[in-house]
């Protein structure tokens, strides 16, 4: 199984970043994609779960700005990120876990999102 995300880069407050991840090796349909991010200090977080069906979530503090995707096609979820603050930044990492447990088994390298002027 490989995730791999993209997307990452520099962003003036404000700005928009997409974030793309590429799944191989699982069945796309029978798992629940999330996106997490870890800043520099703190713990991993949660940031939003695509559920399918077009179902998902996300953590308060990104509620309205960040919306996530899937192409069942491409075997890829998307994060969609407008209206970044410097609170943002962080190391962004998709992770997939199958539809029977709570457990996310499988993780992406990480791609580094940063919010500055």
């Amino acid at each position: 199984v490989q995730l791999q995300a993209s997307g990452g880069g520099l962003v003036q407050p404000g700005g928009s970043l997409r974030l793309s991840c590429a799944v191989s090796g699982l069945t796309f349909r029978t798992h629940i994609m999330g996106w997490f991010r870890q800043s520099q200090g703190k713990e991993r977080e949660f940031v939003a779960n695509d559920l399918g069906r077009g179902m998902s979530g996300y953590r308060d503090s990104v509620k309205g700005r960040f919306t996530i995707s899937r192409d069942s096609a491409k075997n890829t979820v998307y994060l969609q990120m407008n209206g970044l603050l410097p609170e943002d930044t962080a190391v962004y990492y998709c992770a997939a876990r199958h539809i029977s447990t709570s457990d996310w088994g499988y993780w992406g390298q990480g791609t580094q999102v940063t919010v500055s002027s």
